[in-house]
């Protein structure tokens, strides 16, 4: 299969920050598009045709935050008028209808982004997954995680530890309407396949310097949702040759380190 790439990232992904990483996010630029919005839209709508079961998660309670999170993205990405249409046209020409009562599954055709929605009920120490679209996992499966709390999430995450959680579980519950943050993580690999979903037990890919040709960064974003008060976490994936980073941000390339993928 012919690999999916982007030529430049909007951000230098060489740069070494302290775990989390969270930083203040213009909502105007909660989403973005980029080089290769066409051929991964693509690459979504047949995940979403051949592998639905394994992309989309949508439990009961979540079905408020889904729709809600449909509006904001209809709006954001294609104006106030899309929020009561019946379908719109993507930037690569194609008409995608708009289904209501499958809000995950059309956001999945909207825009590059993956959305988890995470709440958290009067009764629960920390946020769970109750709704997703995840076309593009990097080393994790929807299934193992969904209906599950922050701190079963990332599990396999070494830097994970018992401090980081709380903190992180601080920022969910913290993250203000209106005022979104984000992070990014980078990580070298072998195959620039953009859908790799892997089980919590066993190996992972751990590419030799040789064999890393590929890097791949997720853009992540954590948004409150306003009525639902849901928190979204978004997910955009950024996959360069080791060449194409080098010559946007320098010879560090080989410096990245941010091995904290779930």
């Amino acid at each position: 299969m012919t690999a999916i790439l982007q030529t430049a990232i909007p951000f230098n992904p060489l740069v070494a920050t302290k775990l989390p990483g969270i930083q203040p996010l213009d909502p105007a630029n909660w989403l973005i598009w980029d080089d290769a919005f066409a051929e991964q839209m693509a690459e979504r709508e047949q995940l979403l045709s051949s592998r639905r079961d394994a992309v989309v998660a949508l439990s009961e309670r979540a079905t408020p935050a889904a729709q809600e999170l449909l509006d904001l993205v209809l709006a954001d990405r294609y104006g106030e008028a899309a929020v009561t249409a019946r379908s719109v046209l993507r930037p690569d020409g194609q008409e995608v209808a708009i289904d209501r009562q499958d809000p995950m599954g059309s956001l999945g055709r909207l825009t590059q982004q993956d959305f988890c929605i995470l709440e958290k009920a009067a009764d629960e120490r920390e946020h769970v997954l109750t709704a997703a679209v995840l076309c593009f996992p990097a080393n994790w499966t929807l299934a193992e995680k969904f209906l599950r709390p922050l701190i079963a999430i990332h599990a396999p995450v070494d830097s994970y530890d018992s401090g980081i959680a709380a903190r992180v579980q601080r920022l969910f519950d913290g993250v203000q309407i209106g005022r979104p943050l984000w992070r990014f993580n980078a990580l070298w690999y072998a195959d620039a396949t953009l859908h790799q979903p892997r089980p919590v037990v066993g190996d992972r890919p751990r590419p030799s310097e040789q064999e890393a040709t590929f890097l791949r960064s997720e853009r992540q974003t954590i948004l409150r949702l306003p009525q639902t008060r849901a928190v979204v976490f978004g997910i955009h994936t950024f996959v360069l040759r080791r060449q194409d980073v080098i010559a946007q941000w320098g010879a560090g390339a080989d410096a990245v380190h941010r091995a904290d993928d779930i």
